[in-house]
């Protein structure tokens, strides 16, 4: 089976999972994570722990390149510092032109000598006068990339309404879609403000238990069906999904049991025909 572990560049920052190689780094340990801008120093989060897949697998995780040097870190340091006065500059160039712009973060790539500025705003910026004078200032080719809301809150982190951080600044690397109708299926509140992440978008966590709720939903007794239930005949009234079990009121004193939805018959009609 092969092995994996988590690193981030930063200790809030995303994870990025990798293929530990020869090595076996453990938590907080420094490492050089392979990139496309050339290797970076990276921490580990998570150390290194055998998966359910085989090596060959595992091929389009990265492997990292060992661990980090005296120099790498000073490096990372000096690209902090770098980064610090970029971010500084570009905001006080925005705000003298007037932009409704929001600085998110700045990459600058010692590879290609170009700055990569990734900023939101409401609508389409005219900022071509901006981009020469941070090219100035900056002394490199600048590139401003415009990120949609959930890149936004990906790029600057944020603490989602569990009180943990948000999934995409931490583990979440692609957006499925997410609808209302994955809202209802749960029984949640369709009220986009209740069911909104910090992006303003609904929240990503909805896809993950909604396969669980379509495939409980395929041979549960509906609410109102008639049922023979362990503790006599009576009414589905409501679901319990986590507990993979159903609500039933009783016909013959009307009070309410939560019983395991295999130990239900799907139809009183049914069961009496047999």
């Amino acid at each position: 089976m092969g092995m994996l572990c988590a690193v981030a560049f930063s200790p809030t920052g995303q994870l990025h999972y990798a293929r530990p190689g020869d090595h076996r780094p453990e938590v907080g340990d420094h490492v050089l994570l392979p990139t496309e801008h050339g290797p970076l120093t990276a921490q580990v989060m998570w150390a290194a722990e055998q998966t359910a897949f085989a090596d060959d697998e595992l091929d389009g995780f990265p492997e990292l390149l060992g661990p980090a040097s005296e120099d790498d870190l000073a490096q990372t340091q000096r690209l902090r510092k770098v980064k610090a006065r970029t971010m500084v500059a570009s905001r006080k160039l925005i705000r003298e032109h007037g932009l409704p712009m929001k600085v998110l973060s700045v990459d600058p790539r010692a590879d290609t000598g170009k700055t990569v500025i990734y900023y939101s705003a409401p609508h389409t910026v005219d900022f071509r006068s901006l981009l020469r004078d941070l090219s100035a200032t900056l002394g490199s080719r600048v590139e401003l990339v415009q990120l949609p809301d959930r890149d936004a809150v990906r790029v600057t982190g944020a603490i989602g309404s569990c009180g943990r951080d948000t999934c995409c600044s931490t583990f979440l690397s692609d957006y499925e879609p997410v609808t209302l109708a994955m809202a209802r299926d749960q029984d949640l509140p369709t009220n986009p403000l209740r069911i909104s992440g910090a992006c303003g978008r609904l929240m990503c966590c909805l896809k993950y238990e909604h396969p669980l709720y379509q495939q409980f939903r395929k041979d549960a007794p509906a609410v109102g069906e008639d049922v023979e239930s362990p503790a006599g005949p009576g009414t589905v009234v409501g679901h319990s999904v986590p507990r993979d079990a159903v609500v039933v009121k009783l016909a013959a004193d009307g009070s309410s049991h939560i019983c395991p939805k295999a130990s239900v018959c799907a139809s009183r009609k049914a069961y009496d025909s047999r």
